[in-house]
């Protein structure tokens, strides 16, 4: 086993040797750091860093360790001489044998002196025989001997410490390892480079599936350089160009991290993004932040990397692992299939008839069997990438061919995504291509532009599976119901396309979206429709998840705005693909409700014939009736409580709630304490909970306070006031953190806390301060107030916009209740940290101007990050 060593404490007759050494480590990484802040070389950065440290650790030893029969070997990133800022130094001490007392005292004695310098030092201590040993039980150790460096000590120990860790490689063995783990890699960083935070080092196209080509092509005896890998035809020298670029900008980066986190840190975390776009010379333009400017950089280097990573992995697959050749099965005279990957017959294809380009892929669509393409496809396909110009977007076969791919039955998601990898996508859709890549800071979404609209047409295309109708019942029956489902997919390309270019992006996405239709010979009314669907994609949620849906006004103006079923089932359809493909954690069933609720009362205004007798306030009143009944509850017994109702209790509420209030009410109209009751949500998440008591100004706050300190999120409220002068008050919370299986047990002990906190009086408490998140704290939102009458006059919307936390919504209540402002509806909209809370409000406050502006900006100073 490795003989362990402790960081000892060195020698006093070292110390004055140590503060020199600290110095001239301390100075030379200074003059390091302004060289490269001069010249921005990456690799004479690294490099000058390990040699500094190579200087500094050689001194140490020549003046601590006496033994002649000892090696000192770097290993790991130190021991290719490339040493980032702030990396550990790992360092092995090889032995000939066990070490005695005095030995072991002079290697304690070592570590203890680099420590007080100022190295952050990995170390092991081993024979040959120990390494080879730990080698072979595990391939990272061996990873980091293969790259080994002698730093001092003996020469003839370190050349048997070679040839044995040579002797002990199996080379097959070593590169399916290698592959497994950067697939196992990719897994844990979410099998993609498009997340907010990603990791220099180990992320998808990262600098480590760099170095992993490399270790595999130095095990297989292919050379440890991209320089090698040409000689050897595994790459060609165009390939080695841009492998070298996108080394160099991986590592610049880096580098650039390393410094401005002032320690070891791969991940491009939100804390130094800001910074590392100036550090990078970018600057803020009204369309984009130089921190998205910087992370598209990133995204599209780590993209190239990814593609390129696959090509050379399976050309050394190809030269490591020979397979007989197969018989090929001839698709036509420029493809065929053989051992399941397509080929290209002869060579040269793509540069004589670009238009093969995307019947590669159309082949590949249409053909289930084919597992992949060729190296020599792939390949061809990166080189071939240019001819893919203004000429090529006009051909009629081309833009036949992509209508094509959009109209198969099956793999359309796929092959959008390779067309992506490939660089295709892109140049063909020269507008897509500027999106690829780009983040958008906004709080809620957590993919880029480019990667977000192939999740949204990957939503899309899951209605269409009748496998997943189980997840979305209603998408599903509309999407299977819905003609020529290609102008979704295409309003699926084109609504977010416009991102980063200033202005609204949906009307600017409407030219576009026009003029590809044109070219690509849609229908009139086709092209209608997904022109339209284009500028009004956020129309739907807007009035969802903002608006009082129970206000027959409300459905009404949407109706009229859509005008049409087929307009409205295709705006349903890509709003729930929408929302979902913006992030994990936006969706809800709450959301999903909402989009129904509003899609069903939509298409019954427009569904042609008179208006059913089923939807009016009476027929209504009778369904209720009859679901008392069904519950026992007598023919009369509810007529005491409805007595106290109005219609806008009828029409704001649905039905199975209706019922639920009157089976708990019907025989205490007027409780002396307050009624709180829950339930689990009808809608499947969340739980749903009703207040009944006097009327007081202060009620709605004490109860958003009440959930802030259980940490549940309110997503709705209705406030609603008998003619008796009581408040029925209805809620829908969520938890956060979705503890669903918690919901059941928090029901009880939400009815006797809340109920007896409701029964105190006095000031309401101060909001408990909340944390923000780092993403928040670099990106904050500027808080935004809108306050509007209603369409009617007799009432106001408050809308705001924050960046969410922890009782945000109680410190809201509390200035209403200043100000003497009633809520009658609440919809808290949260957007993973954005915050686009709906009210709709009454009070005297609200008749006066100079009074409104007080309250928005006494609200505002609320929703400030800092407040």
């Amino acid at each position: 086993m490795p003989t362990a060593l402790p960081q000892a404490t060195p020698r006093t007759a070292h110390a004055g040797r140590i503060v020199r050494w600290r110095r001239d480590l301390h100075d030379g990484r200074v003059r390091i750091h302004q060289k490269f802040t001069e010249r921005g070389d990456p690799r004479r950065a690294l490099s000058a860093q390990a040699k500094l440290v190579d200087k500094v650790v050689r001194a140490v030893w020549d003046s601590t360790v006496t033994q002649d029969g000892f090696a000192l070997v770097a290993v790991g990133g130190y021991g290719r001489g490339m040493l980032f800022p702030y990396s550990d130094v790992d360092l092995l001490v090889l032995l000939p044998d066990t070490v005695d007392a005095s030995q072991r005292a002079q290697l304690e004695e070592l570590v203890g002196v680099l420590w007080d310098v100022g190295l952050e030092v990995g170390h092991s201590v081993r024979t040959i025989e120990e390494c080879q040993t730990e080698a072979q039980r595990d391939v990272t150790v061996q990873t980091t001997l293969l790259e080994a460096r002698l730093l001092a000590g003996s020469r003839r120990l370190y050349a048997r410490f070679g040839k044995a860790m040579q002797s002990c490689l199996d080379v097959p063995y070593f590169i399916k390892a290698k592959l497994l783990e950067q697939q196992q890699r990719h897994t844990r960083f979410n099998d993609t480079a498009y997340n907010l935070e990603p990791n220099i080092k180990e992320s998808p196209g990262g600098l480590r599936d760099l170095q992993n080509l490399l270790w595999i092509s130095r095990a297989a005896g292919l050379g440890g350089s991209w320089l090698d890998l040409a000689r050897q035809k595994i790459l060609t020298h165009e390939e080695v160009r841009q492998l070298k670029r996108y080394e160099r900008a991986l590592s610049e980066l880096r580098i650039r991290l390393h410094y401005v986190a002032g320690r070891r840190e791969d991940r491009l975390l939100f804390d130094f993004q800001t910074a590392m776009a100036a550090e990078s010379g970018l600057k803020d333009t009204p369309a984009k932040r130089a921190s998205e400017q910087l992370m598209q950089r990133f995204y599209t280097t780590a993209k190239a990397v990814q593609l390129l990573n696959t090509i050379v992995v399976q050309n050394l697959r190809a030269r490591v692992f020979p397979q007989p050749q197969a018989k090929p099965v001839l698709l036509n005279e420029r493809f065929q299939v053989r051992g399941e990957h397509l080929e290209v017959r002869g060579t040269g294809l793509f540069e004589r008839n670009p238009p093969a380009i995307l019947e590669a892929f159309l082949l590949w669509q249409q053909h289930p069997e084919i597992k992949g393409i060729s190296v020599g496809v792939m390949s061809a396909l990166w080189h071939a990438r240019d001819r893919i110009d203004a000429a090529f977007r006009r051909d009629r076969r081309n833009r036949a061919r992509f209508m094509e791919i959009l109209r198969a039955p099956s793999g359309i998601t796929h092959t959008l995504r390779r067309l992506n990898q490939y660089g295709v996508l892109g140049r063909y859709m020269p507008v897509f291509g500027r999106i690829v890549g780009q983040m958008q800071h906004d709080l809620f979404h957590v993919y880029t532009v480019d990667e977000h609209i192939l999740m949204v047409l990957r939503n899309l295309r899951r209605f269409a599976v009748p496998e997943m109708a189980h997840e979305y019942p209603l998408s599903s029956r509309l999407m299977a119901e819905f003609e020529r489902p290609e102008v979704l997919y295409i309003a699926a390309l084109f609504h977010d396309i416009a991102k980063g270019r200033g202005g609204d992006h949906s009307t600017l996405g409407m030219q576009d979206a026009r003029r590809f239709c044109r070219d690509h010979g849609l229908a009139p009314e086709d092209t209608d429709l997904i022109v339209w669907l284009v500028e009004h994609h956020l129309h739907m949620s807007a009035v969802a998840q903002k608006q009082d849906l129970s206000d027959a006004d409300v459905v009404s103006a949407f109706a009229e705005k859509v005008g049409a079923e087929r307009r409205l089932v295709a705006l349903y359809l890509l709003t729930v693909a929408d929302i979902r493909g913006t992030s994990p954690k936006v969706w809800n069933a709450w959301k999903a409700k909402l989009l129904e609720d509003l899609f069903h009362a939509t298409r019954r205004l427009l569904q042609p014939g008179p208006e059913s007798g089923e939807h009016t306030l009476n027929a209504k009143q009778e369904r209720i009736l009859a679901a008392l009944r069904a519950h026992a509850i007598p023919e009369n017994a509810p007529q005491r409580f409805w007595k106290q109702l109005d219609d806008t209790y009828f029409l704001r509420h649905d039905e199975q709630d209706i019922v639920w209030h009157t089976r708990l009410l019907n025989y205490r109209v007027e409780p002396k304490a307050p009624v709180v009751k829950a339930r689990l949500s009808p809608i499947g998440e969340g739980l749903q909970v009703m207040i009944y008591g006097r009327d007081d100004k202060t009620l709605f706050a004490r109860i958003c306070g009440f959930f802030e300190s259980i940490r549940f999120s309110i997503v709705e409220a209705k406030v609603y006031t008998t003619r008796h002068g009581y408040s029925l008050d209805s809620f829908q919370v969520m938890d956060p953190a979705r503890a669903t299986s918690h919901y059941r047990d928090m029901i009880s002990y939400i009815e006797h806390e809340l109920a007896s906190r409701l029964a105190q009086t006095g000031a309401l408490p101060p909001p408990a301060g909340g944390r923000l998140s780092r993403q928040l704290r670099n990106f904050p939102i500027t808080p935004e107030v809108h306050i509007r009458p209603d369409e009617k006059g007799r009432d106001h919307y408050l809308s705001l916009v924050a960046g969410d936390r922890p009782g945000l919504l109680y410190r809201v209540a509390r200035v209403l209740v200043d100000y003497d402002v009633r809520v009658y509806t609440a919809k808290a909209n949260t957007l993973g940290e954005r915050a686009e809370d709906t009210f709709l409000v009454n009070g005297e406050a609200l008749k006066d101007a100079r009074r409104v502006v007080r309250l928005e900006s006494d609200l505002i100073q609320q929703l400030q990050p800092q407040s």
